[in-house]
């Protein structure tokens, strides 16, 4: 049966016995949040700075969309100072089965609750939004179809006018055997998550690409057991593509935000104070330990904004209300 890319990862990952519905990420692929708690610290400080802005309301959300095991969620809350851990109001958002022994007050849902007054993370979630692949012809472009079995392809029809529009405005159409994939879904999903934000910060984290610099072959891809594997969307593997984190940019400010920062996580992070600096010698005399813990907490940081691993993210922060 033959069906486009879309239609396919979408039963893959979030059909029936879907992948992301049976299987937790973190056993598949090492993600910031499961490299250091520091992720979710620098998170406690911008969630802090959010706020701030927003006069220390009686109550601050904080929305983790594409949870998965609730490991960032949990982080955020055991990492919040006292005087916010009391007025934080801890959302975790995936379509999967709530993890036994999550933190009691961090609540589960299936969709981002509307009225959001306070910070909203999508970190890894729109890069697991499916998208449909095309690719260019002599006569145009042509809608890739994927057998979900075996992963073998051919074309199809032309795509819509809707995908042909967004195409020509952010991935036009280069040479004959050139791939894109259509990023209109996410335009859409983060639209939805920018208008479900009453007053306060949203941000985006994923693979990402820019119109100055996306790849001629796309970039569709599976992950299984921390490996990369062939893209089949039978549902035993991850099936991913980078953000054209531009688009969702604008996507955003249609649907209200009014202020953009696009930059990478490297430049996030170290603005939220993750410098990845290794401890002074000296430590290591006066406390041993100490300058252990220290130097594990360095390479950790240095993990996070190494420019050519996970550093090299796209970080998408619009505000709204503020």
């Amino acid at each position: 049966m033959w069906v486009t890319w879309r239609t396919a990862t979408q039963r893959a990952l979030y059909g029936p016995d879907g992948f992301y519905l049976r299987e937790r990420p973190h056993r598949h692929f090492r993600t910031s949040v499961h490299v250091s708690a520091a992720f979710a610290e620098a998170l406690v400080r911008l969630a802090a700075r959010t706020d701030e802005a927003l006069g220390r309301p009686p109550v601050l959300d904080l929305v983790d969309v594409g949870s998965g095991d609730g490991t960032l969620a949990a982080g955020v809350l055991a990492a919040a100072p006292p005087e916010l851990a009391e007025r934080l109001r801890v959302t975790a958002v995936d379509l999967s089965p709530r993890p036994e022994g999550l933190d009691a007050a961090v609540a589960w849902a299936r969709e981002v609750p509307h009225g959001v007054a306070g910070l909203v993370v999508a970190n890894e979630w729109l890069d697991d939004v499916p998208v449909d692949v095309v690719e260019v012809t002599p006569s145009g472009p042509r809608v890739v179809l994927v057998d979900p079995a075996t992963g073998d392809e051919r074309l199809g029809p032309a795509p819509c006018e809707e995908d042909l529009a967004w195409l020509e405005r952010w991935w036009p159409p280069r040479f004959p055997g050139c791939r894109a994939e259509i990023g209109r879904p996410r335009d859409e999903a983060w639209a939805s998550v920018v208008s479900r934000l009453e007053r306060g910060t949203a941000v985006a984290v994923d693979y990402a690409h820019l119109a100055a610099g996306r790849p001629y072959a796309g970039s569709l891809t599976g992950y299984r057991d921390g490996s990369v594997v062939p893209a089949v969307p039978d549902g035993s593997c991850d099936v991913t593509a980078h953000v054209a984190l531009d688009a969702c940019a604008a996507a955003g400010e249609r649907a209200g935000a009014t202020a953009t920062l696009l930059t990478t996580q490297r430049e996030a992070l170290r603005a939220l104070g993750l410098l990845g600096a290794r401890p002074p010698l000296d430590l290591a005399r006066a406390d041993p330990r100490g300058y252990v813990r220290a130097l594990s907490r360095s390479s950790e940081e240095a993990e996070l904004i190494d420019p050519a691993g996970l550093g090299g993210f796209g970080w998408l922060s619009q505000s709204r209300g503020l």
